[in-house]
């Protein structure tokens, strides 16, 4: 009788231990960091804006520059632009969407090749692409002379 209460009471003690190991490679499996990519293509015509894909090498934590507002606080959050800018971050040259002659095909195309070929460096770096959004503000005619095409693409990765 006692062989079998110590038997029971080494299982009850491998399953608890099992189940808490389980868990903690659960919890850091769980865990999950986010990057987001910038590709920021000029439309103006003519040629003349820039063109970037960019991403931060720096990180920052969100909290330290929000606030909450409610119906008793309204303290807005008081940091400086110059703590939240980043200044570490990588830029990759893309080529504008037009230029002296009108839209310039291979240019998109270019540009093409090289996001795809960062996407894919992500990728093997175990980002995975989970999200992407484009925007554009396009040219107003005559007198505007401004344009922008923004793409942002979100990936995320478990961290080890």
């Amino acid at each position: 009788m006692k062989k079998n209460l110590l038997f029971i009471a080494v299982i009850a003690v491998g399953l608890i231990s099992f189940s808490f190991i389980n868990k903690q490679e659960n919890n850091e499996q769980n865990q999950i960091e986010y990057k987001v990519i910038t590709s920021v293509e000029s439309i103006v015509p003519n040629g003349l804006g820039r063109s970037r894909l960019i991403s931060s090498n720096a990180e920052r934590d969100y909290s330290e520059f929000t606030s909450e507002q409610t119906e008793e606080d309204h303290e807005r959050n008081k940091s400086k632009r110059k703590d939240i800018r980043v200044k570490d971050f990588e830029e990759t040259k893309l080529l504008n969407f037009y230029n002296l002659g009108g839209i310039r095909f291979q240019n998109i195309v270019a540009n093409d090749a090289l996001v795809a070929s960062k996407l894919t460096a992500m990728g093997s770096e175990g980002w995975e692409l989970v999200f992407v959004a484009s925007s554009s503000e396009s040219d107003a005619g005559k007198d505007d002379g401004q344009g922008i095409f923004v793409t942002r693409y979100t990936f995320k990765r478990h961290v080890n």
